[in-house]
């Protein structure tokens, strides 16, 4: 396959899978805020961290507010990074990709775009903003359902689904890494009634609080939390499992053009990390220091990917 292709389908899958983290990032910042009205501005503010959009969000606006950050990552045409502006990405990817996609993937990327452009045409009031995210998030959810129904089982479809695994485990980390150093009012609030409400937070941005209680009960602690979300490889948001679908997809990879790459040595290096890591090693690390390090290899793997698959080709 072209390396422009592989890259077109990447990306694709990259920017999708970001436009939904979004939607779920704003509705957590929501959720946030209302366990803490008296610090509501801070709190939008960790979620543009979260994001990385403090300073493009800072270069065209004086203070930050609930309003105002939920139109910039939703729908500011100034921001590159906003909801539509991923769906614009992904929907013109597609374009350039098209003759490697079935029709039904096609068509279901084209009606997310038009939906949530329709959703988005006025700023989203409060009263609306909940079902504006879910259908960003069910548009997300049916390109997804009609890869894996119709797409074949290839190179096109791996490079479909590295995307989405590259920009998933980004997400997860980042909104990890965010609520342990920056929505706390201090250190004295770990493991307080505050602190267990907004790890509990955390996990309905992720739709992963029914699972944590199937598999931990009524326990609630950072602890598990943590662990779930970084090193639980049956949670499909968590980073084992980001990884392990990675790695199998860059195997599968390997077989079909019959030559190992120095990506695949480098998702196999970080599948380690993960598998031998334990969350206690991990709160001794420093769990900043732990995701800050996965953030780069991350990173690092996506860039080595473009490179050994000549997507600038």
């Amino acid at each position: 396959m072209l390396g422009k292709t592989a890259g077109g389908l990447l990306w694709m899958f990259r920017y999708l899978e970001r436009a939904e983290n979004l939607a779920r990032l704003v509705e957590t910042g929501q959720r946030i805020a209302l366990t803490r009205p008296d610090r509501e501005d801070s709190e939008w503010a960790s979620i543009l961290a979260t994001a990385a959009a403090r300073d493009a969000y800072d270069a065209h606006h004086d203070e930050v507010s609930g309003d105002a950050v939920i139109d910039w990552l939703l729908r500011a045409k100034e921001n590159p990074t906003s909801v539509m502006a991923c769906l614009d990405a992904a929907r013109m990817n597609g374009r350039l990709v098209r003759t490697a996609l079935t029709r039904e993937v096609w068509e279901a990327v084209n009606e997310a775009w038009m939906a949530v452009r329709d959703a988005l045409a006025r700023k989203v009031s409060t009263r609306d903003l909940p079902a504006v995210l879910t259908t960003i998030r069910q548009r997300s959810a049916f390109v997804r359902g009609t890869l894996h129904g119709t797409m074949m089982r290839n190179d096109q479809y791996d490079f479909a689904r590295l995307g989405t695994f590259l920009e998933r485990a980004d997400a997860t980390a980042r909104l990890l890494d965010v609520k342990y150093y920056v929505l706390l009012p201090s250190a004295a609030g770990v493991g307080s009634r505050l602190d267990n409400a907004q790890w509990e937070v955390i996990l309905r941005g992720v739709s992963a609080e029914s699972a944590f209680r199937l598999a931990h009960g009524r326990s609630s602690g950072a602890a598990e939390i943590a662990s779930f979300l970084i090193l639980d490889g049956r949670m499909p948001r968590s980073l084992q499992f980001c990884y392990s679908k990675i790695g199998g997809n860059l195997e599968w990879l390997e077989r079909t053009y019959g030559l190992r790459q120095p990506c695949h040595d480098m998702a196999e290096d970080i599948c380690g990390i993960l598998r031998r890591a334990t969350i206690e090693s991990i709160f001794d690390e420093g769990l900043h220091e732990f995701l800050q390090d996965f953030l780069s290899r991350n990173a690092a793997l996506a860039g080595q990917i473009e490179t050994d698959y000549r997507f600038a080709a």
